[in-house]
């Protein structure tokens, strides 16, 4: 199943991982995140600080809001901010249904966290250029 270019929407959001949720549940969420994105035609990317989390996730509108709504109800996440939701010409990460990485500094999500609307994507997008991503 295939997106349509009127169709495709994003979502960028960044949280707080859970007080007591042990760094390993990340690999938990990119494992079933990677099954469940195939699935759904959707993809992204979730990079980790190891203290906040930072996904754009892409796709159907309807799958990409489900999507949220699941993220919304885990309890590894708090404090979830949707920094941007809203229309995508293309998909950024067409390559893969969940890429992840990680960054070093704290205070980059942090401040990510609190911008909204056209400054979060250019901030994710700026982000982009330094990562390393794996599939």
């Amino acid at each position: 199943m295939s997106t349509t270019p009127d169709d495709l929407q994003e979502i960028i959001y960044v949280s707080t991982l859970a007080p007591g949720a042990p760094v390993r549940v990340v690999a938990d969420i990119a494992m079933m995140a990677r099954s469940h994105n195939k699935n759904a035609d959707i993809t992204g990317l979730l990079v980790f600080d190891g203290l906040h989390f930072c996904q754009q996730i892409e796709g159907a509108a309807e799958k990409v809001e489900e999507v949220m709504a699941r993220i919304r109800q885990d309890p590894r996440h708090h404090n979830i901010a949707v920094v941007y939701h809203g229309p995508l010409d293309k998909r950024r990460f067409s390559r893969f249904s969940l890429g992840y990485t990680s960054v070093e500094d704290i205070e980059l999500l942090e401040r990510l966290q609190q911008l909204r609307g056209q400054a979060a994507v250019g901030a994710f997008v700026d982000l982009l250029a330094d990562l390393d991503v794996d599939e």
